[in-house]
């Protein structure tokens, strides 16, 4: 049996002088077969903030995203990953990882190169990759996707559900109630960028349990039910997962937030092998 569900969120229609997007957001989640699935425009519920900007040469560009996972997800005791993290109830997608490592030679700082062995987080201070007021930015191909959690979606139609995981558990924004266990380590880089650890990098983060009350992927549980959460520290979204990730959540080659205007990819230079994935 197949269910239906179309929501339309108008919220203006699209401004260009002032540089700011307001959004016409389509969203359509289905259910059959035991997947549950989410398709929208690409894109927000919310307006959007100007794109290109110092952080990002990209422009935004509405575009059709579908993604589906199990309908019914159960925990594992074996973790899995994927670099889409999920999908917004909005139909946005989730991608709190880069593909940006340190780079002393890279005019920006940052590279595809990830000899550094450094990943620049999407949250990092300074704002490097020109997020948005909800903490979103677009990627070379114009497709508009969060790093961190949204203000527009905080208790969206009066709940704390926000958003699917890649392997279909639910993810919930509760604020404060829900605190990660990643901290920053202790002390100062020993290799280069050198400096203490700041949280420009996720390496500048490790688990220590109990140290909060969410577990390594951010999750816990909400009345018996396991779910994952977003905070408003790193991760900022589970990163690993307790179920059967889908292939909607997995690299298919392209994409990313590659941040060169002309297509080029920085890490070609030198003989260097540039990362694949779409973060």
């Amino acid at each position: 049996m197949k269910t239906l569900t179309t929501v339309t969120l108008a919220v203006g229609a699209l401004a260009l002088g002032g540089g700011i997007y307001a959004a016409n957001n389509v969203v359509q989640m289905s259910s059959s077969g035991g997947q549950t699935c989410i398709s929208s425009n690409g894109t927000p519920n919310h307006s959007i903030g100007q794109f290109p900007n110092k952080g990002n040469p990209n422009r935004f560009k509405a575009q059709d995203q579908k993604y589906c996972f199990d309908a019914t997800p159960r925990k594992t005791a074996t973790k899995s990953y994927a670099p889409i993290s999920g999908v917004t109830v909005t139909g946005i997608p989730i991608r709190p990882g880069t593909a940006d490592w340190y780079d002393a030679s890279s005019p920006r700082g940052h590279s595809r190169d990830r000899s550094s062995g450094w990943n620049l987080d999407g949250m990092a201070p300074g704002n490097p990759l020109g997020l948005d007021k909800n903490n979103a930015h677009v990627d070379n191909r114009g497709l508009y996707h969060y790093h961190g959690m949204p203000a527009a979606l905080i208790n969206i139609n009066g709940s704390t559900l926000m958003a699917y995981a890649a392997d279909g558990h639910e993810i919930h924004y509760v604020g404060s109630d829900a605190q990660s266990s990643w901290q920053l380590k202790p002390g100062e880089r020993p290799t280069a960028p050198y400096g203490a650890y700041d949280g420009s990098f996720n390496e500048d983060f490790e688990f220590v349990a109990g140290s909060g009350n969410l577990d390594e992927c951010n999750g816990g549980t909400i009345n018996g039910k396991y779910v994952y959460f977003a905070t408003d520290s790193f991760p900022f979204y589970p990163r690993c997962f307790w179920g059967e990730v889908s292939s909607d959540f997995k690299p298919k080659g392209g994409g990313g937030d590659r941040l060169d205007r002309d297509g080029s990819r920085r890490g070609d230079r030198k003989g260097r092998r540039p990362l694949f994935g779409i973060f």
